[in-house]
């Protein structure tokens, strides 16, 4: 699973900036005056051959009594406890502070891998002027500059060094192939440990008509028709903010994690509240990360013929992009619909696993061109040549050409709608990547 690391620090030390850096995005706000961030934000950073789980937090106080600094205060320790290397921001400019040995007098207190770090560090020497840090009695500063990009892969290496990560493909291929992983994921309360039950024939996990009974990531070995499965039931989903109890303070990440490892994910929604936010949520954190993906509507049972009719126009209004995975309707306690859904599973599985041979997919592109050649952009217009498989789980489709980069999203649907229908590839996303040809004569004079 990938490691977690957790950015904590006192307001305005740059811990955003860091976020954005490492995740290569701008999810989170940053701005030039304190206690902007005040929940916990989550992103998927990588390093090398090594992916991990960035946390940012708000401004921490440990002592905080009350008010909105209390509430940081207390995500900023769920966070903590949920990742497996804390890296501690100071400001290099202003110096230690009496706020900065609270915080490391508290992680001193819990023994969690850490890694002191200097920010806004440009253009000073890392040895005299960062000296007095190391009164906070947590090792040697590493001095950064995350506006800059200065000192960031080294941060990160001295980070993930004390979890002697194993390299991801000697982890891939010491993972038996024949085993399906199944992720059962969904809000708290809709149902996810009832159908693993009702699968495996006994009480195997805790049931109850109460949110959040369901703390952790469990994995329970299942055969079925001679296919091995391993089934995990993921802790429900809540927004973040919503998270408050200490117990729980462990839910989204190991559903995060369990996602990530999963062949194929098994959404589930509550027929009784249709489409909420959190399950579009939910599903695009799965597509976001490939996963092969089967949708289930449960207590389909308990809802009238206008309910129904809602929550199926939900889905088509709500999750849209999930048109390529199947749908069924069931209900866990009484055994409704239950069969089908291993048939969409596997198929989903098949899909994501899917060999395309490269004559196959070169001649469906050429075919695809012939009935609807790209739109012309300006002077340019975008020429594909050939296709070959770039990757499984999700399939990955490489089309070579020239000026490809002015290809349209549409045009790219419609590809994707003429490859998926060749090779049937349903339960899965699909990936196309444009590389575009370099021209000879580019340097040429005329």
């Amino acid at each position: 699973m990938k490691p977690v690391l957790a950015l904590v620090g006192r307001p305005n030390v740059g811990k955003s900036t860091i976020f954005n850096r490492l995740t290569k995005s701008r999810d989170a706000i940053v701005a030039d005056f304190a206690g902007l961030t005040r929940d916990r934000h989550y992103g998927n950073g990588k390093q090398g051959k090594h992916e991990f789980i960035v946390i940012d937090t708000g401004g921490f106080e440990p002592d905080a009594a009350s008010g909105i600094f209390k509430e940081m205060a207390k995500q900023t320790r769920q966070a903590v406890a949920e990742a497996d290397v804390v890296i501690f921001v100071v400001d290099a400019r202003e110096g230690i502070s009496a706020q900065d040995h609270d915080i490391a007098k508290y992680l001193r207190r819990l023994g969690k891998p850490c890694v002191l770090v200097a920010n806004k560090a440009e253009g000073m020497l890392a040895g005299a002027q960062l000296v007095e840090f190391f009164e906070l009695g947590l090792g040697p500063v590493h001095a950064v500059s995350a506006a800059h990009g200065q000192g960031m892969h080294d941060m990160v290496e001295l980070a993930l060094a004390p979890l002697q990560l194993q390299d991801p493909e000697e982890a891939l291929e010491q993972r038996d192939p024949s085993v399906i992983k199944l992720a059962v994921a969904g809000r708290p309360n809709v149902g996810k440990s009832t159908l693993i039950n009702t699968w495996l024939g006994e009480e195997r996990l805790v049931a109850f008509d109460l949110p959040g009974t369901t703390r952790d990531a469990i994995s329970v070995p299942f055969e079925r028709n001679g296919q091995k499965f391993e089934l995990v039931d993921t802790a429900g989903l809540r927004r973040r903010g919503k998270v408050f109890e200490a117990i729980e303070k462990f839910s989204v990440v190991k559903t995060l994690q369990a996602i990530e490892s999963a062949n194929v994910v098994l959404l589930l929604i509550d027929a009784t509240q249709g489409v909420t936010d959190q399950d579009a949520h939910i599903a695009g954190y799965i597509l976001e990360n490939g996963r092969a993906v089967v949708l289930a509507v449960n207590k389909w049972d308990a809802v009238d013929e206008y309910q129904r009719d809602l929550v199926k126009r939900s889905i088509e209004t709500r999750l849209p992009f999930l048109k390529f995975a199947a749908t069924h309707l069931i209900s866990a306690t009484k055994r409704q619909g239950l069969g089908p859904l291993w048939a969409s599973i596997a198929q989903a599985f098949k899909a994501a696993n899917c060999k395309m041979s490269t004559p196959v997919l070169t001649r469906l592109l050429l075919e695809a061109v012939q009935f609807q050649s790209p739109k012309r952009s300006g002077m340019y217009r975008p020429k594909l040549r050939y296709a070959h498989q770039g990757g499984m789980n999700p399939p990955v489709i490489v089309i070579h050409g020239n000026s490809l980069e002015h290809v349209t999203d549409a045009y790219k649907r419609f590809l994707e709608g003429r490859f998926r229908k060749e090779f049937d590839l349903v339960g899965t996303p699909m990936r196309i990547e444009f590389k575009t040809s370099s021209n000879p004569y580019a340097d040429k004079a005329v």
